[in-house]
Parts: C-alpha cells; structure tokens; sequence
C-alpha cells in the first residue's frame, strides 16, 4: 500500500506519450495505467516523486520535482534512522 497525499509536483503531457509503456515499468506506486494503447496517470496522489518514471520516459511527457514530497521524507527518514514515515 502506499501513502497517499493531495498534492506532488507530477505533470503527465499525453500529447508527448507515445505509449512505451517504460513509466509502467519503473514506477514502483503504479502511478500510471495502460488503456489500450495509450498510457494514463490514474493515481497520481500515490507518487512519492522519486524521479523515475521522468528519467526514464524517451520522449519527455513526464515532469517530476524528484527529491521533494515523499521521497525526501524517506530519505530523511532512513538517514536518522527512524522506521516512521510522514509524508503528509
């Protein structure tokens, strides 16, 4: 399961996707859904902006702010050591 907040820094532009599918791949909140044979952001709340689906998208249809959100409250979290994660 995962934590889920109002608002992210996500931006999906289906004008530029094409379909490949790789966001489906490297996303580990399933952030995205195949529909046919196009690609949909469908739990957008569940992203906890680690980077990867902008990374790693060929045709620059995915912008992410990697590093705020979730994902800093878990890196912050793992270098105190501390096992609770707020990413409210």
């Amino acid at each position: 399961m995962y934590n889920a907040y109002e608002t992210n820094t996500l931006k999906f532009n289906t004008e530029l996707c094409t379909g490949c599918g790789i966001c489906l791949d490297v996303c580990p909140h399933d952030v995205f859904i195949q529909s046919g044979r196009t690609i949909q952001m469908a739990h957008s709340q569940a992203c906890m902006e680690c980077g990867a689906c902008q990374k790693n998208c060929p045709f620059g249809a995915i912008t992410v702010e990697s590093g705020v959100g979730c994902a800093a409250a878990m890196m912050r979290a793992a270098l105190t050591r501390r096992t609770q994660v707020s990413c409210g």
